[in-house]
């Protein structure tokens, strides 16, 4: 019977196939968080020009109360959460859920099992009142939560900008599928990056320290060691551009030479050309109420949004009527 690991082990391979096979090339997003890509995007969320973690914490520490409040109506409420990582912003949600309610039962579900054993140890260590039960999984393929109880509403978080990374058909097939899997009166509380000054967008995607860019190449370095293939990863270089046009950041890796790359596991071997450039990551920024109508799209009536004084983020919550 294949695991989970099996399972992912053959996503992986099929996704690098088809990639980097493909004109123009390109590797998905999703790669980036092995263990070591989760410890670097943690680090990218502190840096000065990263403004999306701090702009989004801010507004739920502003308003968490109300979030929850409106979300749990008058029954109880369970948390679950897609992409969690180490579910840092999540604390201020949960500690509200615990003043409302005593106790709070919180569902992560994310690829990285490091990610989520760092949760659950930080927040049962911090909040003693919420139960922690991880999800080890892809919650792009559905959500796979237990029931809820009676009186009981669940509340899905999508938080940090998350949906970015898809195109407006994926993002609403993606929520589709987790408005299928909830009942009457659940709630999802959605986070969504908006259109900004290219300066600001460019410079969250390319800090001066250089964070970024080793976030993008240890994509390379995951596949050396999980495809035994022999990328070096100083041979590509991080970019980042800002796409008007389509109202997205993008991010590559461009190779630096023309050079040639075996992918063992694959049987493959890939040449690039110098220059030629491999697209890893779609940010999407969207436009005041382009969430709330893609709520509304996808089945969910929209409650509230509640964005920053800047008007740079904001965080909407929806319901299943």
């Amino acid at each position: 019977m294949l695991t989970d690991d099996d399972f992912l082990a053959v996503r992986i391979a099929a996704a690098v196939r088809l990639g980097l096979t493909s004109y123009p090339k390109w590797l998905p997003s999703w790669l980036f968080y092995d263990e070591a890509g989760s410890r670097l995007f943690e680090r990218i969320t502190d840096l000065p020009e990263y403004y999306l973690t701090r702009t989004e914490r801010g507004i739920l520490k502003a308003h968490a109360t109300e979030m929850i409040t409106i979300a749990a109506g008058p029954e109880r409420l369970r948390i679950a959460e897609m992409g969690a990582g180490t579910a840092q912003k999540t604390m201020v949600l949960l500690e509200a859920a615990v003043r409302r309610q005593g106790e709070v039962l919180y569902e992560p579900v994310d690829v990285s099992d490091s990610a989520l054993a760092a949760a659950k140890a930080r927040i049962e260590r911090e909040l003693k009142r919420v139960v922690v039960r991880p999800r080890h999984g892809d919650y792009t393929m559905g959500l796979d939560l237990e029931p809820t109880g009676q009186r009981e509403r669940r509340l899905v978080l999508y938080i940090g900008s998350s949906i970015g990374n898809f195109d407006a058909e994926f993002a609403t097939e993606l929520l589709l599928v987790v408005r299928a899997g909830l009942n009457k009166g659940d709630g999802l509380l959605l986070g969504v990056d908006l259109v900004k000054d290219e300066a600001t967008l460019l410079a969250a995607y390319d800090d001066a320290a250089g964070v970024t860019a080793a976030f993008n190449r240890n994509l390379l370095v995951r596949l050396n060691r999980e495809l035994v293939a022999n990328f070096v990863p100083e041979h590509f270089a991080h970019r980042a551009v800002w796409n008007a046009a389509e109202s997205r950041m993008e991010m590559y890796l461009d190779s630096r030479v023309a050079q040639t790359v075996r992918l063992n596991m694959l049987d493959l071997t890939v040449e690039f050309a110098e220059g030629e450039p491999v697209h890893t990551e779609n940010s999407y920024k969207y436009r005041p109420g382009q969430a709330e109508a893609l709520l509304e799209s996808t089945g969910f009536h929209h409650e509230e949004t509640w964005t920053d004084a800047k008007g740079w983020f904001a965080v909407c919550l929806g319901r299943v009527e």
